[in-house]
């Protein structure tokens, strides 16, 4: 008995540390990263954004929509800068993540978060967009492109994260945060300071075989994931993509815009011959370019060529609305890429 009450004791000192942790890790994040774009009002809540771009001379808009453990601040990190010269460049945090409100109590599915998006982009009068999404929002942009397709002028998926994989497996760390009482107190207890202590250790596996860019988490202000709120939620978008694209991948043949997807041959995190190999065949006229050697992050470590396919898709899509010729496609694939 003394032994089960020494334990007891034991593990309400460990998670009373954890809290207060917690709480203190937590306040200076969000003291570091204070919101760095604007706000949007939607039913429910609000999103925060970034919007970059040359106003008025833009020559058109693309959404940028982050993946998993992320903000908008990875995306604007890697593609804000050239895309904004000509563009008009907004990149979103995902309902719960970043600055963004939850919104809805069931927005871990990418259905939902795309409902919320088409209600944020009829707010911001956008029309139609070119939507940019890597690894989880694969999904999310593919189901934009199924339930919002007046939205979506057309797709470029980096990584994406689109078919059911054997086992449905996902990291070991996200499934008790959804439990229901385990899964509240984790992320206000042990979560955060764990997370913070193995931050490097999980950028470097997310960019492997690659070596995170210098300065990656700071930039692309990564340590917001850590507030509990936002490791909350994002466990949930994680743990339910598995369900959810089981159910989408049967819809796929009904996308009906210009696609793009480009993957690296050396992600082991979202393997490309089961999700982008699928969905090369799947959507009708889909280009999939597959860089050698390259992992989960190409629109960090092959920036250049993801930037040169939004802008080459974007320009065919204006031709096409002014009544001109399509861009032609390239005799061959982007400098170092491949097709499967």
């Amino acid at each position: 008995m003394r032994t089960l009450l020494g334990v007891l004791a034991a593990v309400a000192l460990v998670l009373i540390a954890g809290a207060v942790a917690t709480f203190f890790i937590a306040r200076s994040i969000e003291a570091r990263y204070p919101p760095h774009g604007r706000f949007a009002e939607v039913a429910g809540g609000r999103l925060h954004y970034v919007e970059l771009g040359p106003g008025r001379a833009a020559q058109g808009t693309i959404l940028l929509l982050h993946g998993a453990s992320g903000s908008s601040g990875d995306t604007i990190a890697a593609l804000g800068e050239p895309l904004s010269k000509r563009f008009r460049v907004i990149a979103l945090d995902r309902p719960g993540s970043g600055w963004s409100d939850r919104i809805s109590e069931d927005a871990s599915s990418p259905a939902v978060q795309a409902r919320i998006i088409r209600e944020f982009l009829e707010k911001l009068r956008v029309e139609s967009t070119v939507v940019v999404g890597h690894s989880w929002s694969g999904a999310l942009a593919a189901n934009l492109a199924l339930d919002h397709a007046d939205a979506v002028a057309g797709l470029v998926l980096l990584a994406p994260a689109t078919h059911p994989w054997p086992g449905g497996e996902i990291s070991w760390y996200y499934t008790p945060t959804t439990w229901p009482v385990l899964g509240r107190l984790l992320p206000w207890t042990v979560s955060t300071p764990l997370g913070l202590a193995l931050m490097n250790l999980t950028v470097a596996s997310v960019f492997a075989p690659q070596a995170p860019p210098p300065g990656y988490i700071e930039r692309s202000r990564i340590p917001l994931v850590l507030r509990p709120s936002a490791f909350r939620a994002n466990a949930a978008d994680v743990s339910g993509l598995y369900e959810f694209v089981k159910r989408q991948a049967k819809r796929y043949r009904d996308i009906r815009v210009p696609t793009v997807i480009i993957s690296g041959d050396a992600d082991d995190i979202v393997w490309t011959h089961l999700h982008s190999r699928a969905l090369e065949r799947e959507i009708s006229g889909a280009r999939l370019i597959v860089l050698p050697g390259i992992g989960h992050m190409p629109h960090h470590v092959a920036r250049d060529v993801v930037v040169r396919e939004i802008e080459r898709l974007a320009e065919a899509i204006a031709a096409a609305r002014a009544g001109g010729p399509r861009a032609p496609a390239p005799a061959s694939e982007a400098a170092g890429a491949r097709r499967l």
